[in-house]
């Protein structure tokens, strides 16, 4: 193979860069990224080298940065280098070694990207090429990350650039050794410690005994899936437009028609992921179609709450949200009024004003709904045994445009409890027969 002819036709086809762009280089210092330099170099682009010293190897690491350093000498370029406490810090953060290391090294290029005002990088290459496209399409397939992990790695996302995903690892080696280029060898790629060293040295080996054109089916495998990853997308997309109704910070998606929708249990997934739930909660928020008001699940960033004839996927930060839901052991909650303070008690003399109540705890019942008031709403005020829709009762307040729309209510059981600043619901005021006062206090926000 002539990997210089196909190094500038795939950066052409693919409309990978231009000539006029500055590039930095990810340099290891193994084949991949020297035989890379190399290719950049005859072919007449501008570059940078950034390196990488992960200090997981001892003297090892600061030998390979010394390599590499000298590599930008030999060009002549510009050089960039961090060391990182790798295994401090995976530990710190509770994650894999190479996923840290991934983490640190990705996020340091961008960091450089954003501070070149002088020396302009448009783009940052890395070394990747086709058989570390296999092992991840085939790691991906393990992991169960679905279509998006069966196309592999893209020659671009973003700002990171991968130029040689059309060369395979001996196509790259032996450009080295025609050119003579001087490497280093990392003596971890061949430890099983590391998932893709295990994946590299153990399974792909033996699975290839029984079908040794494995590696090929699977490169002619990754373009497929890509284009079939773009039907996908297109039909989510369509599913998405259909189903999400935006409001504000929150989504709502009306029960029946999601239901209703097939496969459901795709669509879930493609709407759900993007709100940090994982493939394995899928399940759950297929459940709360059929459960009862109240009934939510939560990611580390969002809620998704079942309300009546609606799922709502709400922020977990409850100052940007405009349905929270409030458990039993909750003291305090921040929202956009302020702070809703909830104490239970059995003091039965406690003040009552707008801002502080009391309610007959039996008759509450937990998670509590807080949530912009509709003006279809209806509750029983207090002293009054017949409902009142709230459109009428803020008539009767005399309440203006701006403070309708920003009154809030508590809700229990899909029953209102509080028009929180206003009225109780008189269902659940105190009785002679009350044993223990559920107290809130609304304490505005300044």
């Amino acid at each position: 193979m002539d990997l210089l002819a196909h190094f500038k036709d795939s950066i052409k086809k693919n409309n990978l860069f231009s000539p006029k762009d500055k590039l930095m280089l990810a340099v290891s210092g193994g084949v991949d990224s020297v035989v890379l330099c190399e290719l950049c170099k005859q072919a007449g682009y501008k570059f940078s080298i950034a390196h990488c010293n992960f200090k997981l190897r001892g003297e090892e690491s600061d030998s390979d940065e010394l390599f590499v350093k000298e590599l930008a000498n030999k060009y002549e370029v510009e050089f960039f280098a961090k060391t990182f406490d790798t295994k401090a810090i995976s530990h710190q953060e509770k994650k894999s070694i190479e996923e840290t290391a991934r983490d640190l090294r990705y996020a340091w290029f961008y960091e450089l990207i954003n501070q070149s005002t002088n020396s302009q990088i448009n783009y940052i290459l890395t070394g990747h090429h086709a058989d570390d496209n296999i092992e991840t399409v085939v790691m991906n397939f393990f992991r169960g990350t679905g279509i998006k992990g069966l196309r592999g790695i893209l020659p671009k996302k973003n700002k990171i650039i991968r130029p040689l995903l059309f060369a395979r690892r001996k196509d790259i080696e032996d450009f080295a050794f025609l050119h003579q280029l001087k490497y280093v060898t990392d003596h971890t790629n061949l430890e099983t410690a590391f998932t893709r060293n295990f994946f590299r040295n153990n399974i792909l080996p033996e699975v290839m005994k029984f079908y040794p054109g494995v590696d090929k089916n699977i490169i002619n495998n990754i373009e497929r899936f890509g284009e079939i990853e773009e039907l996908y997308k297109q039909a989510i997309n369509l599913h998405k437009s259909k189903l999400l109704e935006a409001k504000g910070n929150e989504f709502l998606i009306p029960v029946l028609k999601l239901k209703k929708s097939a496969p459901l249990k795709s669509i879930v997934f493609e709407i759900i992921k993007d709100f940090g739930f994982t493939a394995h909660q899928t399940d759950e928020v297929i459940a709360l179609l059929d459960s009862e008001t109240g009934k939510y699940i939560s990611s580390e960033t969002h809620c998704i709450i079942k309300n009546r004839n609606w799922i709502i996927i709400s922020s977990a930060k409850t100052e940007d949200a405009t349905n929270i839901l409030i458990e039993d052991r909750e003291k305090a909650v921040q929202f956009s009024l302020g702070t809703l303070k909830l104490e239970t008690t059995t003091n039965y003399k406690l003040q009552t004003t707008n801002f502080s109540v009391s309610l007959d705890a039996k008759e509450v019942k937990f998670p509590l709904l807080l949530r912009k008031a509709k003006s279809s709403d209806y509750f029983y005020p207090l002293g009054m045994k017949k409902k009142k829709k709230l459109n009428r009762f803020f008539i009767d307040q005399k309440l203006s445009k701006t403070e309708k729309e920003n009154v809030w209510v508590l809700e229990s059981n899909q029953r209102i409890i509080w028009v929180v600043g206003h009225r109780i619901d008189d269902r659940f005021k105190l009785t002679d027969r009350t044993k223990e006062v559920l107290q809130l206090k609304l304490i505005l926000a300044q």
